[in-house]
C-alpha cells in the first residue's frame, strides 16, 4: 500500500486537534491528546506563570487550582476537599500504598489485568513489608459482570487488607462493576483502591456513590488536559493516613483553612501547575464535541468502539471475548498465537512497527497475559472514523499468519 504515508486521516473533529494527518491514531488510551483548544489555555496560564513568578506561586497559584479543583469535583461526583491533585494515577497510587503499614500477615490483592505500573508499586511494597501478594485472576473472555464479582469476592480470606482494582483494565479495556466490588468488599471490612486511569471521560464517574476508600485517576486521557493531570481522591475517614509520594512544605505548614491534605499535595516544590489549570477548559471543550454534550460524546464514541470492534474480530477471525456492555471507548480484539517471536515490550511488536511503517497506523500490539497470546486495543475518540477502523482491518488481513 505504497499510497500509505500521503493519506489523509481526516474527521469532521479533526481539526480541533493538533494531529498528525498522515497517521490514523487508534490510541487515545494510552496517553490521550490535548486539543488545541486547551493547548491554548495552557500557553496563558504559562505565561501568566513567567511574566511573574513570585505573584503566580505565592498569590495567584492557590486560587486557580481551587477552582480546577471545584471544576474537577462537580464532574467527578466529589466534594473537592476529598480530591488532591497528583501528575498521574499511577502516582495516586504510590501515594497510598507507600503510605499505609502492612504486617507479615496481610494480603494485597491485585487482578491479573492490572496495569503493570500500578502492580509493580504493589509488589514493591509487599516486598517492602514482608505482605502477600494474591493475584486475583479475572476470566477472558468474560460473558458478565457477575464473573468478575465472583473472581474477587472468592479470593477475600480474613487476612486481606486491600484490593488494588481497574475500573478499566488497560490491556483489555474490561469495564469492571466497580461499584458492585467496593460495597462487597467493604461489608467485608476490605478497602478498595481503585485505578480509574482510563475511566473519567470515558464513563459516567460519581465518587461518592463509587465509595471506595482511594481513587487514582486521569486528566490526560480521555478528559483530554495537557500530559501530568491526575487526581486522587480519599475518603475523608481515610485521609489522615495519606501522604504524597514527596514530602515538602506541607508536611509541617498549619493553615487550618485550606486543610493538611491540600497543604501536603498542592506545594511538592517548584513545579509547572498548569495541567491542572486547565481542566475546567478541557471540561468545557468536551461538553461541546456534541449536541449532547459529553452523554453524547460517550455514547458516540462507544458506538464506534462497538463497531470497530466487530470489523476488527470478522479481519482475524475472533470471537468478542466480552460483551458490548462491558466496553467504553476502547476494545481488545485477540490475534493469533505468536510462538515464534520474542516477548517485545508495549508498542514495539513488529505487528505494530509494521502497521505504523507500511500503513501508517499507530495501534497498540501486546502480549498478554504473556506470550504468545497476542492483543490488539483499539480505542475511539472524536476525531476517529470508522473508515480508519476498516483500514487498520484490511491491514490485519493482509499481515495475519
Amino acid at each position: 500500500m505504497s499510497d500509505s504515508k500521503t493519506t489523509q486521516y481526516t474527521s469532521s473533529q479533526a481539526n480541533l486537534w493538533p494531529l498528525d494527518p498522515t497517521v490514523a491514531m487508534l490510541n487515545h488510551g494510552s496517553f490521550g491528546a490535548c486539543p488545541t483548544v486547551v493547548l491554548q489555555a495552557q500557553q496563558r496560564y504559562r505565561l501568566q506563570m513567567e511574566r511573574e513568578p513570585v505573584r503566580f506561586f505565592t498569590r495567584e497559584r492557590e486560587p486557580l487550582l481551587d477552582a480546577a479543583r471545584d471544576a474537577l469535583g462537580k464532574f467527578l461526583g466529589a466534594d473537592p476537599a476529598d480530591l488532591v491533585f497528583v501528575r498521574n494515577a499511577t502516582e495516586g497510587v504510590n501515594s497510598v500504598l507507600r503510605s499505609l503499614d502492612f504486617d507479615r500477615e496481610d494480603e494485597l490483592l491485585v487482578t491479573d489485568h492490572a496495569y503493570n505500573a500500578c502492580r509493580n508499586v504493589i509488589e514493591y511494597v509487599a516486598q517492602r513489608n514482608n505482605a502477600k501478594v494474591v493475584v486475583i485472576k479475572i476470566p477472558m473472555p468474560i460473558r458478565s459482570p457477575d464473573e468478575a464479582v465472583k473472581a474477587v469476592l472468592g479470593a477475600v480470606t480474613e487476612k486481606s487488607r486491600i484490593l488494588l482494582i481497574d475500573h478499566i483494565t488497560s490491556s483489555t479495556a474490561l469495564v469492571l462493576p466497580i461499584g458492585r466490588i467496593v460495597n462487597a468488599l467493604a461489608e467485608r471490612g476490605i478497602d478498595t483502591l481503585v485505578d480509574g486511569a482510563h475511566a473519567p471521560g470515558m464513563v459516567p464517574v460519581d465518587l461518592n456513590d463509587i465509595g471506595a476508600a482511594y481513587y487514582a485517576g486521569n486528566c490526560h486521557k480521555w478528559m483530554c488536559c495537557p500530559k501530568g493531570a491526575g487526581f486522587l481522591h480519599i475518603r475523608r475517614d481515610r485521609q489522615d493516613s495519606i501522604h504524597p509520594t514527596i514530602i515538602s512544605h506541607g508536611y509541617n505548614t498549619v493553615r487550618p483553612e485550606r486543610g493538611r491534605l491540600h497543604e501536603e499535595f498542592d506545594w511538592a516544590g517548584t513545579h509547572d501547575p498548569t495541567p491542572w489549570l486547565c481542566l475546567p477548559d478541557a471540561i468545557q471543550f468536551l461538553d461541546s464535541l456534541h449536541d449532547d454534550g459529553l452523554a453524547g460524546l460517550r455514547r458516540q464514541n462507544h458506538d464506534l468502539a462497538i463497531s470497530a470492534r466487530r470489523l476488527l474480530c470478522d479481519a482475524v477471525g475472533a470471537a468478542p471475548p466480552c460483551p458490548e456492555a462491558m466496553l467504553g471507548s476502547m476494545a481488545a480484539v485477540a490475534l493469533w498465537l505468536d510462538e515464534l517471536a520474542e516477548k517485545d515490550a508495549l508498542l514495539n511488536h513488529p505487528v505494530h512497527r509494521r502497521l505504523v511503517e507500511e500503513f501508517a497506523i499507530d495501534v497498540p500490539v501486546y502480549y498478554w497475559p504473556d506470550t504468545p497470546h497476542l492483543w490488539i486495543r483499539i480505542s475511539a475518540q472524536a476525531y476517529n472514523s470508522l473508515d480508519q477502523y476498516r483500514r487498520l482491518a484490511d491491514a490485519l488481513r493482509l499481515l495475519r499468519p
